[in-house]
């Protein structure tokens, strides 16, 4: 079991769209670690994208990617077609 998914942040949703807007980004990329060193999305990590690729789409802003960074390599949502 991944135990980033145990430290799920709640904030993240809105403070990701709000910096999103503040920004006038049209478009983010999401990235976070996984103090684990593993960088395979947790179930946590697929949800909290889903939400934020939910909230972010009618504001006019696309999430073209969340990477996850482990120590010996990296996850990409978008190669592993979870966006």
């Amino acid at each position: 079991r991944n135990k980033s998914s145990q430290q799920q942040n709640p904030s993240a949703l809105p403070f990701t769209i709000t910096s999103s807007l503040a920004a006038t980004a049209t478009a983010i990329v999401l990235v976070h670690n996984h103090p684990s060193g593993d960088p395979t999305p947790s179930r946590a990590d697929i949800n909290m994208t889903k939400q934020i690729v939910a909230a972010a789409k009618p504001l006019g802003v696309a999430v073209h990617d969340h990477i996850i960074v482990g120590r010996d390599g990296h996850a990409s949502f978008r190669a592993l077609k979870l966006i």
